[in-house]
């Protein structure tokens, strides 16, 4: 296996960890050592230097529906002066999963997992839109959920 690597510094190594606890988060150290050319040991330090540089995060993935998550949106969100700094204050917000900031028609997309419409109504009226700064919201419900992938850049 190739040592060099053009992502982001990664060797090809540290990219076959990277795919193998993509496929499975918790498959064994042993385990993928034996996939890759490396000791256990080995393994288990470079996924430590993985998670502590931020390159990656091992998370359980959840389905919001079976835990009483209903309802799930994309809102669109205009800004007015700072976007960092309202994109700031969205970050304390519970329901809020995902924000980007973005060029075009919107300056933020922000991901939301809530209980119902209602709960939808309370957070996008009472909390999003009273944020200074927040000049217009537009809410894109989901339907339903196509493709969902988390296996990015180890291909």
């Amino acid at each position: 296996m190739s040592r060099s690597s053009s992502r982001g510094g990664l060797d090809d190594v540290s990219m076959a960890i990277i795919k193998e606890l993509q496929q499975d988060g918790r498959r064994a150290y042993a385990t993928i050592g034996k996939a890759v050319g490396l000791s256990e040991a080995a393994v288990r330090q470079r996924v430590q230097k993985l998670i502590d540089t931020g390159v990656m995060q091992i998370v359980a993935v959840t389905d919001p529906m079976q835990l009483g998550f209903a309802t799930q949106a994309m809102i669109a969100v205009s800004v007015t002066g700072d976007v960092e700094k309202v994109a700031k204050e969205l970050e304390s917000v519970d329901e809020v999963d995902y924000i980007v900031v973005t060029a075009g028609s919107f300056d933020l997309l922000v991901e939301v997992v809530v209980e119902d419409d209602a709960h939808l109504l309370s957070l996008v009226n009472g909390r999003i839109r009273a944020i200074e700064g927040v000049t217009r919201t537009e809410s894109f419900l989901y339907l339903k959920l196509v493709k969902q992938t988390y296996n990015w850049g180890a291909h």
